[in-house]
């Protein structure tokens, strides 16, 4: 057995590849679009997953953007995607600077959550061990839920 990929259903496929790929950094690897189906499938993987993905062996994060309209509720109950991160710090600082919402800071220099578009909880967690806390982050609180 291994692990293929992710499927999180977004309503706005464009906003949502704007969060996954600009403010995120994760790469588009391939797309599906099926007009009888009535759907579009965006399969992203991170940036050092990129040669692996096209083997279909890294994870993948699959975007699915039904084109007709429907309400997919809050996506806490999916629970989150996790991804290692080479410097924290400097990835809460880039969404933060895009508006992103950190809403559970790196105060231990290890381990945050934002939330996508469509409200999907997305952990980040450091590579290779804490960073020395500091500054904004030791001492920020949290925002909403995570």
């Amino acid at each position: 057995m291994r692990y293929l990929h992710t499927m999180v259903r977004v309503r706005d496929l464009a906003q949502s590849l704007d969060f996954y790929c600009q403010k995120l950094g994760l790469v588009e690897c391939r797309r599906m679009v099926s007009e009888a189906g009535r759907f579009t499938l965006v399969y992203l993987n991170a940036p050092g997953d990129s040669e692996t993905a096209q083997h279909q062996s890294a994870p993948l994060l699959e975007l699915t953007y039904n084109w007709d309209t429907e309400d997919y509720g809050g996506g806490r109950n999916f629970g989150h995607l996790a991804f290692e991160v080479d410097d924290i710090y400097a990835l809460c600082d880039k969404l933060m600077a895009a508006g992103v919402t950190i809403n559970r800071p790196p105060r231990d220099g290890f381990m945050a959550f934002v939330r996508s578009p469509d409200n999907i909880s997305i952990e980040l967690l450091q590579k290779g061990g804490p960073l020395e806390a500091k500054e904004p982050w030791a001492s920020m609180a949290n925002t909403g839920a995570w």
